[in-house]
């Protein structure tokens, strides 16, 4: 059975740092492509971060050069450092396998990220 747990948002103020971490369980997430999606109030689930098993990034222009993704697989955890945090980027954050820029699997709870001016 496949889960996704993440976990690591919070409230934070223009400029700070947050680091979410996802938890997959019921696959290798080192063979398939994960991303990272964010759901800001009233808008639909956008794919902010990704990246493939053979360690190719992707980042959405509205965080490139302020978030990076990495993993490990030995814990079978995907990461999302996001550095130099705007109002912009508050939301409800998600882990997922990513197939052709569509989300898999079911959302898991996802976690909140608060960015205050």
């Amino acid at each position: 059975q496949v889960q996704l747990v993440e976990s690591g948002g919070g409230s934070v103020q223009a400029g700070g740092s947050l680091r979410l971490s996802c938890v997959v369980s019921g696959f290798k997430a080192s063979v398939q492509t994960m991303g990272w999606y964010r759901q800001a109030p009233g808008k639909k689930h956008e794919l902010v971060a990704s990246l493939s098993s053979t360690n190719e990034e992707y980042y959405a222009d509205v965080v490139n050069g302020r978030f990076i993704v990495s993993r490990d697989s030995g814990e079978n955890t995907v990461y999302l450092q996001m550095n130099n945090l705007k109002p912009e980027d508050t939301g409800v954050y998600y882990c997922n396998r990513v197939l052709r820029s569509v989300a898999v699997f079911a959302w898991g709870q996802g976690t909140q990220v608060t960015v205050s001016a």
